[in-house]
């Protein structure tokens, strides 16, 4: 017997009801009929997905590895139908992007809208959350790019920068430039470096054709994208990263501007033309931007930079 995804809603359904006869009402068959289709179920699966008792059925362990294992998939393959859906009711926005400060701007926003429903995916490839606008399973979502590496145009979908950030970088506080204000990037040509891996948009591929430009290959020794086992690897293995310039400081760890800005990103809103949002993209970027900036002065030295650009540009 192969398993198919009724097999997988009908183990959900009977895990969530606590009882087949409670259950055989939910997936519309007859209780011995649900029966027998489990015992096939657990035959193929080769264990006991649930417990039997005068008070009904209990997930075995290893049913309840099975059960978490069948939500994963059924979840991943509503979302992967929902572009055929319906149009949304316009009271439910879906939104996605990645976890960081500018998406919070917006969410924040987007929930003090009254009677507004708001569902968020977060995605770590831009590429990916412009798809999922252009299929109509995002209304709108926040993205990054990198100038002369920008996003491609996608029919029926607009975008709008929000701002610009540079990439500064975090090193431990026990570093010998760690005391200094900015740090010129080929000062670091022989340090252990730490990357977030490829998001399919032109990192890292900007980071490694900056430090070819300045003379030199840097030696990777980690990969990560976690913020905080960043900070942990940062602070063990004295390893150097391009982060945000958001990024928090503490006693450990500093965050430092590139001298001359070489690395820079943009942070953009998209949306889907003629979605729930469009006629208040403008409103909502503004919006994040806002939180951003008040983000962006609780880093004391992003706030300094700030600062400091805004002095030079008059």
């Amino acid at each position: 017997m192969q398993l198919e995804l009724r097999h997988l809603r009908a183990l959900c359904a009977i895990a969530d009801a606590g009882s087949l006869s409670r259950a055989a009402t939910v997936v519309g068959v007859s209780q011995p009929a649900l029966t027998a289709q489990l015992q096939r179920i657990e035959a193929a699966l080769g264990g006991q997905v649930f417990r039997r008792d005068r008070l009904g059925v209990s997930p075995t362990p290893f049913g309840l590895f099975v059960l978490s294992r069948a939500r994963s998939a059924l979840v991943t393959v509503d979302e992967l139908l929902l572009g055929t859906a319906a149009e949304p009711d316009t009271a439910q926005v879906r939104i996605g992007g990645y976890a960081n400060t500018v998406l919070n701007g917006l969410l924040r926003e987007l929930f003090e809208i009254p009677g507004m429903r708001v569902t968020v995916h977060t995605e770590y490839y831009p590429r990916l959350l412009l798809d999922l606008l252009a299929s109509r399973r995002l209304d709108l979502a926040t993205l990054i790019d990198y100038p002369g590496n920008e996003l491609p145009a996608v029919p029926s979908v607009s975008t709008m920068v929000i701002t610009t950030e540079p990439i500064f970088i975090a090193l431990p506080e026990t570093h010998p430039l760690a005391a200094a204000k900015e740090v010129a990037l080929a000062d670091l040509a022989d340090a252990d470096w730490l990357v977030s891996p490829p998001d399919g948009s032109g990192w890292p591929e900007v980071f490694y054709s900056t430090c070819q430009e300045e003379g030199f290959t840097p030696h990777v020794l980690h990969t990560t994208s976690d913020r905080e086992m960043i900070r942990t690897l940062v602070r063990k293995s004295g390893a150097v990263v391009p982060c945000q310039a958001t990024l928090r400081e503490d006693p450990d760890l500093a965050v430092r501007p590139l001298a001359g800005s070489p690395l820079i990103m943009r942070h953009l809103l998209a949306w889907r033309d003629g979605g729930p949002l469009a006629d208040r993209a403008a409103e909502l970027a503004a919006a994040a931007r806002t939180v951003y900036l008040e983000a962006a002065t609780e880093n004391p030295t992003y706030k300094a930079w700030l600062s400091s650009a805004e002095n030079a540009t008059g």
